[in-house]
C-alpha cells in the first residue's frame, strides 16, 4: 500500500508539474527550453518546501524568489509564478546583483555565471534560504538544490538535505523523491 500511495503522490507532482509547464509551453511541435523547465521546477520547489517562521516579517510577506548573476530565465520565471500563491503567500520574482541582497529572499537562484563561494553558501543556509543552483556539483557543494542536464536535455536536480536542515527548511518527500539525494 505505501508503494502505491507513493506512486500516486509521484503521479500528482510530475502532473502538476507538467500543467504547468503546458500553461506556458510553445506550440506541441517544439519541445520545452532547458528555462521554461528548470522555471517551473523552481515554482514546484516553493510549493513543496516549509520555510521556518522567521524567514517571514509578517503572514502577509510573499515567498521571494531571487535570481543572482546574470539571468538566463528572462521573463520565464515571472511568468511560471505570476498571479500563484503557495499556503497564502505571494510569489515575487527580484533580481539581485549582490549575495548580501540575497538575505531577504526565501529563494536563491544562482546562474551559472555567478561563481559562488562555499562561505557565502553556508552564510545563507543559516538564514533559511533555499538555494538553487545549475553549476556542476552546485548541491555537493553546500547549496541545498542543483540542476543537472541529463542526455543533452532532460532536466534532474539534487538536493543536499543535511544542508537544508542547516537552514531549518522541511522538503517535502514528495519533492524527494524525485530528486538524487547528495551529500557534502
Amino acid at each position: 500500500m505505501a508503494l502505491l500511495s507513493r506512486s500516486v503522490r509521484l503521479c500528482l507532482i510530475l502532473a502538476n508539474l507538467s500543467a504547468l509547464a503546458r500553461t506556458a509551453a510553445p506550440p506541441a511541435d517544439e519541445p520545452l527550453g532547458e528555462y521554461e523547465v528548470k522555471a517551473a521546477f523552481i515554482y514546484n520547489f516553493a510549493r513543496y518546501v516549509e520555510w521556518p517562521q522567521k524567514s517571514f516579517r509578517s503572514p502577509a510577506d510573499p515567498i521571494a524568489i531571487c535570481v543572482l548573476g546574470g539571468d538566463p530565465m528572462g521573463h520565464l520565471l515571472d511568468e511560471a509564478v505570476s498571479g500563484k500563491t503557495v499556503e497564502k503567500h505571494s510569489l515575487a520574482v527580484r533580481r539581485i546583483a549582490e549575495i548580501r541582497e540575497a538575505g531577504t529572499c526565501q529563494i536563491v537562484f544562482f546562474a551559472a555565471s555567478h561563481k559562488m563561494p562555499r562561505e557565502a553558501l553556508a552564510n545563507l543556509r543559516m538564514s533559511g534560504v533555499l538555494t538553487v543552483g545549475e553549476t556542476e556539483g552546485f548541491a555537493r557543494r553546500g547549496g541545498i538544490i542543483g540542476f543537472r542536464v541529463e542526455e543533452g536535455h532532460h532536466i534532474r536536480f539534487d538536493v543536499n538535505i543535511e544542508a537544508a536542515r542547516d537552514a531549518n527548511l522541511r522538503i517535502s518527500s514528495q519533492l524527494l523523491s524525485l530528486a538524487t539525494i547528495v551529500k557534502r
